[in-house]
């Protein structure tokens, strides 16, 4: 998922750090009345803004549970089932990881979503040299099977969900899950088999090179691997979601809500592109194939775009792909607030957007939701913010009424409105795609990555210059701020870790490691070969996650971006 940033801005000319109530009120007339994408907003909007169609056989918004799922994929929505609370955690090695998680289980949390440390998502075993400071700093380290048995120890991984976010290394982690499943966690009587297993694993490599950088092979052999996974879950996990499509690392990589729309929705159309060429029935896979938005801080915009979307891949499965099945042309999508909107300064006031995000995605009509802590432009979350930011969720869903009755926005001017526009402006962004032969090709063409460049750089900009207020930073300074307490990670925890590993290493049957990692070569040389059976008996064997990731690109080799300016 995402880390939060803090924005930087050059102060407004004249600006000093007086306290918020000696700022002068803005001005009407000076004011630019635009989303935060930069869409032009008009004063007022009437029933004349409304998409053509309504009440009709094609009626584009219709009812909730129905195509094309504008309203939402449940006729009930959170009437019948509260989303999922899926707060995201992970830190130092997996025992700090696994108290934290039976920490918020405790305080109500009903899912589990799991943050990688960076060596681990970029397939480095915690000891090599490219590993060095970051070890359990932004994430769980997790290196063997070993590791990952003890991160979900004693907890029931047939009653809870889990999610984790990880992409380059996806299918060595969810072998690592899978046969940590397979042993007793919980000290019962044995272990979880794969078809009971209910959870996601993010698995979206396009998004990677588009936007969060994060790579271990070439992009062909990398989408083969996720294609592996897809196969292989379809077969194998009937209750797993094989891949996460992600526009969350597209949003916080600068892009507008209209790009994140457009190359999200491609990624994911890529993806099934892939599937069925395969030779795999759509109705089979596409029920589990899921996504994962940013909610940002343009409240309406946010909802439009959730409703676009559904709407979208609903017409994309059955029309395009033929999907028969209602459950494949249903979008089940999980929200994240915005990372990006965080400041460093005045640390509280991210509460309020935080509250203001997850309000719209709830209107907008997540499967589930994690809100991000206050603290998170400065640090990992304390245990004091997470429950803050898991609360936050918590009176959405009891307190303010707002599940009370299913997409009460429905047919409001502005909003249908507003989602009929960023249709539209998805589609033009697939034609362009589909002019440089495709989303693979685009990216290798650095064409979406040059469109976010552009976004973010413009959106900086009005910031820079204060033409975009951002509460704290631009305007409504204040003085001597003092500091709030932060999480820190013991740097000792680094050794731990390289301990554990090298403690695995001793114990395993070397012999063993190097036949499954021979075998998995192999069978990578030759592209009609799943390697999701291989990597499971690397796993089985306690083969790293950085002894695989080597073994692999001896056969795919490795990537080299080529820069964008």
């Amino acid at each position: 998922m995402g880390q939060a940033m803090a924005l930087s801005t050059k102060p407004p000319a004249g600006a000093g750090t007086q306290a918020a109530e000696s700022d002068p009120p803005a001005q009407a007339d000076a004011r630019s009345f635009t989303t935060l994408s930069g869409e032009p907003i008009r004063e007022l909007y009437t029933a004349a803004d409304l998409p053509a169609g309504i009440g009709g056989p094609d009626d584009p918004i219709g009812l909730p549970g129905e195509y094309p799922y504008t309203r939402g994929i449940h006729a009930s929505m959170y009437r019948g089932r509260l989303w999922t609370m899926r707060q995201f955690a992970g830190f130092g090695t997996s025992e700090e990881t696994n108290e934290r998680f039976h920490y918020l289980l405790e305080h109500g949390q009903t899912g589990l979503s799991t943050a990688f440390d960076m060596p681990s998502l970029m397939g480095h075993d915690s000891d090599s040299p490219r590993s060095l400071g970051e070890v359990g700093r932004e994430g769980v380290a997790v290196d063997t099977l070993d590791d990952m048995q003890t991160l979900f120890g004693g907890i029931d991984l047939g009653e809870v969900s889990v999610s984790m976010t990880i992409n380059a290394p996806a299918a060595i982690m969810l072998a690592f899950y899978v046969a940590a499943a397979e042993s007793d966690l919980t000290g019962g009587e044995g272990g979880v088999p794969r078809q009971e297993l209910s959870g996601t694993i993010q698995a979206d490599i396009l998004k990677e090179y588009i936007a969060q950088k994060e790579w271990c092979f070439p992009i062909d052999p990398a989408m083969r691997l996720c294609g592996d996974m897809i196969e292989w879950c379809t077969q194998s996990m009937p209750r797993w979601h094989p891949i996460s499509i992600s526009g969350y690392h597209i949003r916080e990589a600068g892009s507008t809500a209209q790009q994140e729309l457009a190359f999200t929705l491609k990624d994911g159309l890529t993806y099934v592109e892939q599937a069925v060429a395969r030779g795999l029935d759509v109705d089979d896979f596409a029920p589990r194939l899921s996504f994962f938005f940013n909610a940002q801080i343009d409240f309406f915009e946010e909802i439009a775009k959730y409703r676009a979307a559904r709407r979208i891949w609903a017409r994309e499965m059955r029309e395009t792909f033929g999907a028969k099945s209602p459950r494949s042309w249903q979008m089940r999508f999980h929200s994240q607030t915005a990372g990006v909107s965080l400041t460093a300064q005045q640390p509280l006031n991210n509460i309020v957007r935080t509250a203001i995000e997850a309000l719209a995605a709830v209107l907008g009509g997540t499967q589930s939701l994690h809100t991000n802590s206050y603290d998170e432009a400065l640090a990992l979350p304390t245990e004091e913010a997470v429950t803050i930011a898991l609360r936050t969720q918590q009176m959405i869903a009891h307190e303010t009424g707002v599940t009370n009755t299913v997409d009460p926005l429905a047919g409001s001017y502005f909003i249908e409105s507003l989602t009929d526009e960023m249709e539209a402006r998805a589609y033009e962004y697939f034609k362009k795609i589909d002019e440089l032969g495709g989303m693979v090709a685009a990216t290798k063409l650095n064409y979406p990555q040059r469109e976010i460049a552009d976004a973010s750089f413009a959106l900086q900009q009005e910031i820079d210059a204060a033409e975009r207020v951002v509460v704290g930073v631009n305007r409504y300074l204040a003085t001597d701020e003092e500091p709030i307490p932060t999480l820190r990670v013991d740097p000792a925890l680094e050794r731990k870790q390289i301990g554990r590993l090298q403690a695995a290493r001793s114990a395993r049957d070397g012999a063993a490691v190097e036949r499954t990692l021979a075998a998995l070569r192999e069978h990578a040389a030759h592209e009609d070969h799943n390697l999701m059976e291989p990597l499971l008996d690397c796993a089985r064997a306690h083969a790293s996650e950085g002894e695989i990731i080597e073994s692999l690109q001896q056969v795919f080799g490795d990537y080299t971006e080529t820069p964008v300016f």
